[in-house]
């Protein structure tokens, strides 16, 4: 039985869950700023933003990244010398890896009661990974260049 399929739809599902959490996590940051240090508020937003990570985003980003080298490098599924648009949605994935790690410190402050930054700025990066997947998105499917 040929995996290839398989391996292509359980990616698809892992970046479906990966970027669900992208999109919810930095959405609770924005309530999180609102809620008084020390309040039942802020420690429920704590145990959701940790759980959320802990339990979906981060097995999600993993199971993303090994089930797309697999596609790449054990089914071919790119080709290197006339496949550019590849490269731009590397890229991409590299940037929103780090955006995930950007979200990991900002749980991190929360938990530990030193946020410092802003609604708006929670706001703004609510918006990153939006960004992000619409671009990858179209140079998966539409394949540009």
């Amino acid at each position: 039985m040929d995996f290839y399929l398989y391996v292509k739809a359980f990616h698809i599902i892992s970046v479906i869950a990966w970027m669900a959490g992208t999109l919810y996590l930095p959405r609770l940051y924005v309530y999180h700023v609102q809620a008084a240090v020390g309040s039942e508020l802020s420690e429920t937003l704590k145990i959701m933003e940790r759980r959320l990570l802990k339990a979906i985003i981060n097995p999600a980003m993993i199971a993303t990244w090994v089930l797309g080298l697999v596609l790449v490098f054990w089914y071919g599924a790119i080709d290197w010398s006339s496949d550019f648009w590849f490269h731009a949605k590397l890229l991409l994935v590299i940037l929103l890896s780090g955006f995930h790690g950007a979200l990991s410190k900002w749980r991190k402050d929360f938990e530990a009661d030193r946020n410092t930054r802003s609604q708006r700025f929670y706001r703004i990066a609510n918006e990153v990974p939006t960004v992000i997947m619409i671009i990858v998105v179209v140079l998966v499917i539409v394949r540009p260049f």
